[in-house]
């Protein structure tokens, strides 16, 4: 194996960790808010491919058995819903010509789509970074994962913040399913294909950290694209091994908050 292997599956990896960015930053900042465990996560993302929150699960408050049973309801129904809208066959979707090319750099061709996917990454990570820690929005949000009842105690509406990060969440996740369609292919199961992924990215960069789980995706991505390339008979051992033993490690994950 030469060093245009090594530089090839990196990009791969990257480029894979850019997309699950998406969809475990969404699923990172629901639970790290509501602490609400949402196994309907990989749905919002299938049916991104091809105002459950206020109704549902407000009235449940943290009870994680009731979220858990809530949620994985819905994401059989709009699994269900997926199959019955657009049938059971797999779509190859094709990106814009224009993302279609290769560049050539340092003598690697490096797909054009895989380079925007980084790029949407770069710049979504950018922006909640931004939102997060240099405006009042940001610091209303901070204070709501940190303690909800005294940020209620000081004037902050908790029950608005709630409902945006859940929206928020939802959209990565669905914004996910867009530019992942013409990656992956779009087929039923793909949900719940993407949803274990999405919780080993928020296990190894901990819950309601945007830095934890840019760090958490790409790790997962390049252990994904490494695993399935060097030993392809024990891919998921080499994806789900390290979470493993960072659950077993340190609970919260490497970066979450205490």
């Amino acid at each position: 194996m030469d060093t245009r292997f090594w530089l090839i599956q990196t990009f791969n990896g990257v480029s894979y960790g850019a997309l699950l960015f998406l969809v475990g930053s969404g699923l990172s900042l629901i639970f790290g808010v509501m602490r609400i465990v949402n196994l309907a996560h990989g749905s919002y993302f299938l049916l991104g491919g091809y105002v459950m929150e206020r109704v549902f699960l407000r009235p449940l408050g943290f009870d994680p058995l009731r979220q858990v049973l809530l949620t994985v309801g819905f994401a059989f129904l709009l699994q269900q819903a997926a199959l019955d809208i657009w049938s059971g066959n797999n779509f190859d979707i094709s990106p814009p010509a224009a993302l279609t090319r290769s560049v050539v750099l340092g003598g690697l061709y490096l797909p054009l789509y895989r380079v925007f996917m980084i790029a949407v990454a770069l710049a979504i990570g950018l922006a909640l970074w931004l939102t997060m820690e240099k405006t009042r929005l940001g610091a209303t949000i901070r204070a709501t994962v940190d303690d909800a009842q005294m940020a209620r105690g000081v004037g902050i509406d908790t029950s608005f913040i709630s409902m945006l990060i859940f929206a928020l969440g939802a959209f990565l996740a669905a914004l996910g399913g867009v530019i992942g369609g013409a990656f992956l292919g779009i087929y039923p199961g793909l949900d719940f294909e993407m949803l274990p992924i999405a919780f080993a990215v928020v296990i190894i960069g901990g819950m309601g950290s945007l830095g934890g789980a840019a760090i958490g995706a790409l790790l997962v991505g390049l252990a994904d694209n490494f695993g399935k390339a060097l030993f392809p008979e024990v891919s998921y051992f080499t994806l789900y091994a390290p979470m493993a033993l960072i659950l077993a490690v340190k609970p919260t994950g490497l970066f979450g908050r205490e």
